[in-house]
């Protein structure tokens, strides 16, 4: 069992004195005393870094505060949570790390106010390593706040804390309080750097009794004002700087552009923060082909490299990883010992099919620069084989596991989610698939996508040189032709007129929302839509889904099935899903009433506003009239599909950056909720998403 470092620490202090004159620290260099006396207490010290922050912005989201810094090595996300419920989180992109107070429950709400004098400061541990974090005054309104739990870990060790209100028990904080001063410390698990929360009260008073629990009390009448110091010793990241991103004439202070840049390193761009502070392969990949026109080369080769580089052997795409302390407890838990090695997750089988595209999005487009595209396929990774190599392999892979259902196209030969799981997508959170084992969006959309995509660089040569199985590359376009063809049709619903118009009366009086645009919409007409999934049978998951859009970016639908999407799609709900308050990602309106209950507006993939599903459909609207064999009727659809859905977006673009909303019905009006906020919802939303920046590259064509 592992036992705290620092425990350990004051001991061998104590030891040192006693017996030796000279020791040797873990790394083997020799100290005296003195100096091992004398370092110990660097951890007290902190020096603030010189300069202006290039990143210091805020974003107030319901009842959370969030202040975004970045200056040199540090890079930080506070999280202020007001209410009932009162919390601080300070998250770093160096190692996913973060330090955190949870504090009891208050029975009158308390409110934050915006955060003060905030500056980047370093510090250095017991043993001569670097801690980077931020200083910042807070103030709180609370009269006293007892802290609960000190975590000071993994974002990831913090947010499972959120979703189950366990900790691992080898997570063990040293506690001490001086007078006003109250720090939090640790080592990391390997006893590497670590991570430290220091609160110092400028205003009101901290008390301590026996069992170490911690009280900052407000007094005289004055709101209770503290001072916070938050640092990790993770490794920090290189930050892109900001002017460097993008090829655009927008104002580079832009809230959307500081959130790219804040996601933004050469190691790697970060799906969202504060609970996805770090690589995510679909998050990756989606991001950079809705950004890529304004997008700069070492921004989208930073991209496609973080992902290249952690294909596995078999051509799998990660998903996510596991780095920093959160590594180290993984390793430990399946019996290894203290190991900080990266571990890659590739449970998800969307981001395989995923890669091509954006792949060829990019080097097709550049396939005259010679230069350009040799460059980027013979860049080595870490394993010694060169991006060209490790694409290959992803392209085998889809051609491999596409092959079956291109010889027999049946339910049985469509790709499904692996054994044992009930996700596969990016409707991943558990019931996001309506426990359904085969996601249309996979089927219908992304494996046909990656094949054409994959016969497109093939045909280029931008492959000449890394292929093996060249013959079953020449089989790519025909393979494709037959997914394109045949696997959608596994996925149709088609329900009868007056069965729609049934179920939206009776759906619109269940959750309490008018029935009347949805029902005059209807019209006359039979409702069809593609499944969410199908079930492990074969058979389908009826609920309408938001997936649609990526057909229209991905793929060149015809134009009965255009039409179909557009009707479907945004039709008002709950017949269709657009809704006053922003395209919903689902709507189980046909679904029976058990299913109905995993896809309310407090689930995350439920009746809820995903923020990038919006910008997906309206970048696919926008791609689809790029085409030259679509009839002026169809076009002029799309043109109305367009002002239609845009006119939303500009509505609701106060949220546009979030990860996700919810709403409420109130006096015959849609309300925006803000997700993760209320007792109901199932868990909370990220301020800062990476492919909600994306509205960056898709210009509103009907703006002023």
């Amino acid at each position: 069992m592992l036992i705290s470092k620092l425990f350990f620490k004051n001991i061998a202090l104590l030891i040192i004195i006693i017996n030796c004159s000279s020791c040797v620290d873990k790394r083997g260099k020799t100290q005296t005393v003195n100096e091992a006396l004398s370092k110990e207490s660097l951890i007290s010290v902190s020096n603030t870094l010189v300069g202006q922050p290039e990143l210091n912005f805020s974003i107030h989201e319901g009842k959370i505060y969030n202040k975004f810094f970045r200056q040199g090595n540090v890079a930080a996300h506070t999280v202020l949570t007001a209410g009932t419920e009162p919390r601080l989180v300070v998250a770093f992109p160096a190692g996913n790390s973060g330090v955190s107070l949870w504090f009891e429950s208050v029975n009158e709400a308390i409110q934050w106010q915006e955060i003060h004098n905030i500056k980047a400061i370093t510090q250095t541990n017991s043993d001569d390593e670097m801690l980077y974090g931020v200083q910042a005054e807070l103030i709180s309104s609370a009269k006293k706040l007892t802290v609960k739990k000190a975590i000071l870990s993994s974002v990831r060790v913090i947010r499972d804390y959120l979703q189950t209100s366990d900790v691992p028990d080898i997570i063990n904080n040293e506690v001490t309080v001086k007078g006003n001063v109250v720090t939090w410390y640790r080592d990391r698990l390997d006893g590497i750097g670590g991570y430290k929360l220091q609160v110092k009260v400028l205003q009101g008073t901290v008390t301590s009794n026996k069992d170490e629990t911690v009280v900052f009390k407000a007094e005289n009448n004055l709101p209770l004002k503290i001072e916070v110091r938050a640092l990790t010793g993770d490794k920090p990241l290189t930050p892109i700087p900001k002017e460097q991103l993008l090829i655009t004439n927008k104002p580079l202070d832009s809230l959307d552009i500081n959130i790219l840049a804040f996601l933004s390193y050469q190691e790697k761009l970060l799906a969202g923060t504060w609970r996805f502070a770090t690589y995510f392969g679909r998050d990756t990949l989606m991001s950079t082909r809705l950004l890529m026109p304004i997008l700069r080369p070492v921004v989208i080769e930073a991209a496609l490299g973080s992902v290249i580089e952690r294909i596995n052997s078999y051509g799998e795409v990660a998903h996510e990883e596991d780095i920093g302390e959160f590594a180290i407890i993984r390793h430990l838990r399946e019996g290894e010992k203290e190991n900080i090695k990266p571990i890659y997750d590739y449970k998800m089988i969307d981001d395989n099919y995923l890669l091509a595209p954006v792949i060829a999005r990019y080097l097709i487009k550049n396939v005259a620069d010679k230069q350009l595209v040799a460059t980027f396929m013979n860049k080595k990774t870490a394993s010694g084989l060169t991006y060209g190599e490790r694409l290959v392999n992803n392209f085998y892979y889809v051609l491999k596991h596409a092959s079956a259902y291109a010889k027999h196209p049946v339910f049985n030969n469509l790709i499904k989610i692996k054994d044992g799981l009930n996700v596969g997508d990016w409707r991943d959170s558990g019931e996001g698939l309506g426990f359904g084992k085969v996601p249309y969006n996979v089927n219908a959309v992304f494996v046909p996508a990656a094949l054409l995509a994959i016969s497109s660089l093939y045909e280029s040569g931008i492959l000449s040189g890394y292929l093996h199985h060249e013959n079953l590359f020449k089989e790519a376009k025909n393979i494709a032709q037959i997914w394109k063809e045949k696997a959608n049709k596994h996925f149709k619903v088609t329900i009868k007129n007056q069965i729609a118009k049934d179920a939206v009366r009776g759906y619109a009086k269940k959750i309490g929302v008018s029935q009347t645009e949805a029902i005059n919409d209807i019209a006359n007409q039979d409702v069809t839509f593609n499944a969410v999934s199908l079930s492990a049978d074969g058979q389908a998951v009826p609920v309408i889904n938001s997936d649609e859009g990526f057909a229209l970016l991905f793929l060149n639908p015809s134009e009965q099935e255009l039409e179909r999407i557009i009707t479907t799609v945004l039709s008002p709900y709950p017949a269709g899903l657009l809704t006053p308050i922003g395209l919903l990602v689902s709507n189980p309106i046909y679904a029976n009433e058990k299913l109905q209950q995993h896809f309310t507006p407090s689930h995350y993939h439920g009746e809820v506003v995903w923020s990038w599903q919006q910008a997906l459909f309206v970048a696919g609207l926008e791609q689809q009239l790029l085409r030259t064999d679509l009839s002026k009727r169809i076009q002029l659809k799309l043109r109305k599909a367009q002002v239609r859905l845009w006119q939303v977006i500009h509505d609701v673009r106060a949220m546009s950056n979030a990860e996700l909303w919810s709403w409420s019905y109130h006096n015959g009006k849609y309300q925006i909720e803000s997700f993760g906020q209320r007792s109901s919802d199932k868990t909370e939303s990220n301020a800062a998403q990476l492919w909600s920046t994306v509205y960056l590259a898709i210009a509103n064509p009907n703006a002023l």
